[in-house]
């Protein structure tokens, strides 16, 4: 048996008994330097070329408090990092290797890496599926981008800077939490997480990988459902388009049958069809997913080869209703965070964010608020493929506008927004189990807000997005204030159940004034959208059955909206059929799956083991009421 072998083996079976002994993957406490490459998956499944090198594992490593690291010429000759940390989990993460949990204002990585022999005649991109925030990258000291932006993936062309044999990568990260002008999601400004800021992400916290592509290739392919018309709308933008290619898009059967194929001369950006006979529509409860091949052709032969997939779903609104293929549904959510006790923002397996999911559906729930931080497209995958309904959403806290405790709006900081947000929406537009933009959430407060530059703001945003993808709902803002939005919501944390009852007791799509709203003085008025409670519940609770009264929201330590009770599970089922039973309501969204840090208001603890019983959790989350799927 080779060395690797044995080494690969021997992991296994640590992993193996670390597993029995703690019931549960994420109560693991090692941390990964040697060994299996971390998270070794390929990042884009629903764009992926056979042609990939994953560069993930161990990198050189050092912080740069004093900002010295240019200076002291570390793009060319970083032999002075002289740490090592497991890329692509950040170095606030245990499994980094690291864990420093202080203020981190810039990072530096540095590796080596060899392009396969096969790929020499390619033009090679560096690709990231995350760096938090202004990230750039020289390959044997030459510059080869910069990138703005914590949450999307994005990638640098670096074919004129390789040489044969070994090759230089070095990565500069400067994150700035308290420049006003970053999204930061739910990262601490604090020195401390607290209330409901949690641990700093900083650098990469996502996979790095290597692509050959050939000098014409296929860019991108917008795919779009037509479900009434029984097909697809496939959109490619070619890269060195020329006169004599050829695009064409195939379409299979999960099984592997093509049921459709289309051949185009066209220049990128028109639009091709595939027509089916037997439509096979994606849904929750068959979440039927169809199989796609892009070739791009030159003299009949075959140069570039793209392998994607994608659900024929119709998502669309009729007057206070969301339907899904031409049946109205009622959304089922929790908020999920997406983060995990050794990996922060970063899941430390592939399987981990598969059964996030897996979890969400056992206790009842049919989606997911993906509440401020852009998922990984691995877990769109995995929505995709599970059946599991989501709203992309962007971790819009920190620039002002957004949030009562944060900075003056910043123009910058809005500019910083849109621009990665574009990105977002560009880059997971196809998965069919996203049914709803939501850029910003809870925007606005009256006394410490610019109104007027609160509303230009977001009405940009939205038409942004609408103009981006007109496929799917908008919805401007998750609670609080609106401005334009096709979906009206609120967060509603009223833990008194008369009191909560009351607000929903009038509730009529036809008397706008009926509604309970967050800022009435401030908001847009309601014009019968489909009404969503967005947040809802929270209720703090912890498995040692404490009767002790949670602390203060933005105080150190354990916390939760109203108190700790025995009764939780009467109290819940309240609180949730109040909106179950109102066929005015549209959906809710229950606060939250899983405690994260010191937020102990989850249905599942931080290390994911369920609090309650299942059953009864699948009966109050899993009724719908008056509105079917």
């Amino acid at each position: 048996m080779s060395q690797n072998k044995k080494t690969l083996l021997k992991y296994v079976l640590m992993m193996t008994l670390v597993i029995l002994l703690s019931g549960n993957v994420l109560t693991a406490k090692t941390h990964i330097t040697n060994g299996p490459i971390p998270r070794p998956e390929h990042p884009k499944p629903q764009f992926q070329r056979d042609t990939w090198l994953n560069l993930n594992g161990q990198w050189n490593f050092a912080f740069d408090f004093d900002f010295s690291g240019i200076e002291k010429s570390w793009p060319s000759k970083p032999s002075d990092l002289d740490k090592k940390i497991s890329v692509p989990f950040c170095p606030e993460s245990k499994m980094s290797g690291i864990e420093y949990m202080d203020f981190i204002p810039a990072v530096w990585y540095h590796r080596t890496f060899s392009v396969p022999q096969d790929w020499k005649d390619s033009r090679i991109f560096l690709h990231f599926g995350g760096v938090d925030y202004d990230c750039r990258a020289w390959v044997n000291g030459r510059l080869v981008g910069r990138h703005y932006g914590g949450a999307v993936s994005f990638s640098f062309e670096i074919t004129d800077a390789l040489r044969q044999g070994n090759n230089d990568l070095v990565v500069y990260a400067i994150d700035d939490v308290h420049s006003g002008v970053q999204p930061l999601g739910k990262q601490s400004t604090a020195q401390r997480p607290s209330g409901i800021r949690y641990t700093r992400v900083t650098g990469i916290w996502q996979t790095v990988w290597l692509e050959a592509r050939p000098h014409s290739f296929i860019e991108s392919v917008r795919v779009v459902p037509d479900l009434d018309n029984s097909c697809f709308y496939v959109t490619p933008v070619i890269e060195r388009y020329r006169q004599d290619a050829i695009f064409k898009a195939t379409l299979f059967s999960v099984e592997g049958k093509q049921v459709a194929s289309v051949s185009s001369s066209s220049a990128g950006g028109v639009p091709v069809m595939l027509k089916m006979s037997k439509p096979k529509p994606w849904s929750p409860a068959d979440p039927y997913l169809y199989k796609l091949k892009f070739e791009l052709l030159d003299n009949n032969c075959t140069i570039d080869t793209v392998h994607s997939y994608a659900g024929l779903r119709k998502i669309h609104i009729e007057n206070n209703k969301i339907y899904l293929n031409n049946r109205p549904i009622f959304l089922r959510f929790v908020l999920d965070q997406g983060y995990y006790p050794d990996g922060i923002w970063t899941a430390p397996t592939d399987e981990q964010l598969k059964a996030d999911i897996e979890r969400s559906l056992a206790v009842g729930f049919n989606g997911a608020r993906l509440h401020q931080k852009v998922f990984e497209e691995r877990f769109h995958y995995w929505a995709d493929q599970l059946g599991y309904l989501t709203w992309g959403e962007f971790p819009d806290w920190g620039l002002g506008i957004v949030h009562r405790i944060d900075k003056p709006v910043s123009p910058q900081g809005i500019l910083n927004l849109q621009c990665e947000w574009r990105e977002v929406v560009m880059r997971d537009l196809n998965h069919p189990s996203i049914i709803a933009w939501t850029p910003f959430n809870e925007t606005g407060d009256g006394a410490r807000v610019d109104l007027e530059k609160h509303r230009q703001a977001i009405q940009e945003t939205i038409d942004l997005t609408r103009a981006l993808d007109p496929s799917r709902p908008v919805h401007d803002s998750s609670g609080h204030s609106h401005v334009d939005t096709d979906i009206y919501s609120v967060h509603d944390y009223e833990q008194d159940l008369d009191k909560f009852r009351q607000h929903y007791a009038s509730l009529n799509p036809d008397q706008p004034d009926s509604i309970y709203r967050n800022d009435p003085d401030i908001t847009a008025a309601y014009k019968g959208q489909p009404y969503i409670v967005a947040e809802y519940g929270g209720t703090y609770w912890t498995d040692e059955h404490s009767e002790k009264d949670p602390v203060d929201k933005y105080s150190l330590g354990n916390w939760g909206y109203g108190k700790n009770t025995k009764l939780f599970m009467d109290h819940l089922e309240t609180l949730t059929t109040i909106m179950t039973n109102n066929p005015n309501v549209a959906g809710f969204c229950y606060t939250q799956l899983y405690d994260i840090e010191q937020e102990q208001n989850g249905i599942y603890t931080y290390d994911r083991k369920l609090k309650f019983n299942v059953e009864r959790l699948r009966k109050i989350f899993g009724a719908s009421a008056k509105i079917e799927e």
